[in-house]
């Protein structure tokens, strides 16, 4: 079985290993240049040019005919594909991928909604990786995917919201378009139609990165052991202020920091910064 996925999910290196993923590149423009993410642009790259221009990113959905096109590249090496892929509440690629399925002949593929994105997204594709490399049957890593979704969550904050407007991503953000001035949001995704959800709000972006923590205390008893992975845009200091933050309030299993793909940084801009968690004890077992 071979895994495609697209570049709406971060994960560190060392989590992927040597695992050959078939990444389908979801494109941005910038400045009449448009990038494939991760391919054209990196993130350190992506991240400078950010700061040298007043244009903002625009994000494109890959077709149905460029998923067709990755399919049968793939199919021919290995007729059965699992497919992994951005939420559809934030992104039409999972819809393109449909469509290029239902025309696909001489292949099994199976698409996964993740109702998520970046390290949370990153957490299913993991699992996919490892449960692929241990010969797992198809009915298992679904069922798998299931409980790494539906166990984790994650949650970040940013310290402007005009890429996010821009972008057209806040709508379902009930209440914080009324009062966007001074305002830095908690934002995560919601499990049932995967779009951004207000998750708390801060008068500071110190103060909304102190507020991550507590939010999560709000959902599990403080002291739950954790496993955690935190995901900066061009922020390795907010990184680690949420380290030590997350850490007063809970003992953490730490997965390597990711600097967040250059396709999702468009919509955030520099700055971002958040964390992927899962209790411990309600870990499913990986392979």
């Amino acid at each position: 079985m071979q895994i495609v996925t697209d570049s709406g999910y971060d994960l560190s290196p060392q989590q992927i290993g040597d695992f050959k993923l078939n990444a389908l590149p979801l494109k941005l423009s910038l400045s009449g240049i448009t990038y494939r993410s991760g391919i054209d642009i990196q993130k350190e790259e992506f991240y400078k040019l950010l700061e040298t221009t007043d244009d903002m990113p625009i994000t494109s959905t890959p077709s149905p005919g460029e998923f067709l096109e990755l399919y049968q590249q793939v199919a021919a090496k290995d007729p059965d594909i699992l497919s992994i892929h951005i939420s559809s509440g934030l992104s039409g690629t999972y819809n393109s991928a449909v469509t290029a399925a239902n025309q696909m002949t001489g292949a099994n593929i199976t698409i996964v909604d993740t109702k998520s994105l970046s390290i949370e997204m990153g957490w299913q594709v993991e699992a996919a990786i490892r449960a692929v490399q241990a010969g797992w049957r198809l009915e298992k890593i679904l069922s798998l995917l299931t409980q790494v979704r539906e166990r984790s969550e994650v949650v970040f904050t940013l310290p402007d919201l005009s890429y996010l407007i821009h972008g057209g991503r806040i709508s379902h953000l009930k209440g914080l378009l009324a009062s966007l001035l001074g305002i830095k949001p908690l934002i995560g995704v919601d499990k049932t139609d995967g779009k951004y959800y207000d998750r708390g709000k801060a008068r500071t972006f110190k103060r909304a990165v102190e507020a991550i923590p507590a939010y999560i205390a709000g959902k599990l008893k403080e002291g739950t052991p954790l496993r955690t992975q935190i995901g900066h845009a061009g922020n390795p200091e907010g990184a680690e202020q949420l380290h030590a933050e997350m850490e007063k309030l809970f003992p953490c299993q730490w997965e390597p920091d990711c600097s967040i793909s250059p396709v999702l940084g468009a919509h955030t801009g520099r700055g971002l910064v958040g964390v992927a968690f899962m209790p411990l004890d309600k870990m499913p077992a990986l392979p």
